[in-house]
């Protein structure tokens, strides 16, 4: 009997909780997409289902006889309606769960995800939350996590020139974390369920303003680094311009529009966590990655 299955282990998270699980003697499960991503994962010891995340039928086999998985809506940036996407796949996940019977999901959600709208792309993951809690016999772990840290690498391509840009107050404060740390609080979720379903507020240690990566940056490089904003109405066609559907381009805008009025924030009376990884870390291996 394997006793884990995971996710999304080609993306940053679910390679962590796999990671960390195998080095911890459990036997893990990898759910991918294409065989040849699993070679890797079996020469480790893995076993290794094929399955979409889209696909529930395929889902439910990955999932049968295992105590736990780690799931999660993957970002697919190519799809033509990104709504529909996350609908689809969120639907499938929950339909799996209830099909294979798995006692125990340790699912990726997120800051904010409490609300119905006004939190662009993190609205979807609503309905997957409502409906894993409505699975008899499974209790469910939510992992609420705060933005990742490694999305400023997004930001780094105007360093040459001094700036960092985005599209919050510069001074704005908000929780971030590191993909590790999901990582790694995910596996130990697991190796630990609980007697009922709960929601996990993940956070680094203090909360981070673009400031303060600019700061960081200033370090890291040896070069002033300054925090730029830039109007939100202008977020759109600029992500547009990099090659984002419109659609998607639209929901980071609500999305950051919503961080900047203090909607996407977390609910709060939740078990909070805090990883261990603080932002010069992440921004130390984006510079150097780039």
């Amino acid at each position: 009997m394997v006793d884990f299955a995971v996710a999304g282990v080609s993306g940053n998270t679910g390679r962590v909780v796999a990671e960390t699980l195998l080095a911890g003697g459990a036997s893990v499960r990898v759910i991918v997409r294409d065989a040849a991503k699993g070679a890797a994962w079996a020469a480790r010891g893995a076993d290794v289902a094929v399955a979409d995340l889209g696909d529930s039928a395929a889902l439910a086999e990955a999932l049968r006889g295992v105590k736990g998985a780690y799931l999660l809506v993957p970002p697919n940036a190519g799809a033509s309606d990104f709504r529909a996407y996350q609908r689809a796949t969120g639907e499938s996940i929950v339909a799996a769960v209830r099909a294979s019977g798995v006692p125990h999901v340790v699912f990726l959600s997120s800051v904010g995800a409490q609300h119905d709208a006004g939190t662009g792309p993190i609205a979807a993951l609503k309905p997957v939350e409502a409906g894993l809690r409505g699975i008899a016999g499974t209790v469910s772990t939510f992992v609420r996590a705060a933005y990742f840290m490694e999305n400023l690498g997004g930001s780094l391509s105007s360093l040459g020139d001094g700036l960092l840009p985005g599209f919050v107050p510069t001074d704005l404060a908000f929780p971030m974390i590191a993909t590790r740390d999901i990582g790694l609080v995910a596996a130990a979720a697991l190796r630990e369920p609980p007697a009922q379903t709960e929601v996990i507020e993940l956070d680094a240690p203090r909360l981070y303003s673009m400031d303060d990566a600019a700061a960081a940056l200033s370090k890291l490089t040896g070069k002033t680094i300054t925090a730029r904003q830039f109007p939100i109405e202008a977020m759109v066609p600029t992500l547009t311009g990099f090659g984002f559907p419109p659609g998607l381009a639209a929901l980071y805008a609500e999305m950051t529009a919503g961080m900047t009025a203090g909607h996407v924030t977390f609910e709060g009376g939740h078990r909070r966590v805090h990883g261990a990884t603080p932002i010069e870390t992440v921004l130390a291996g984006l510079v150097n990655g780039a």
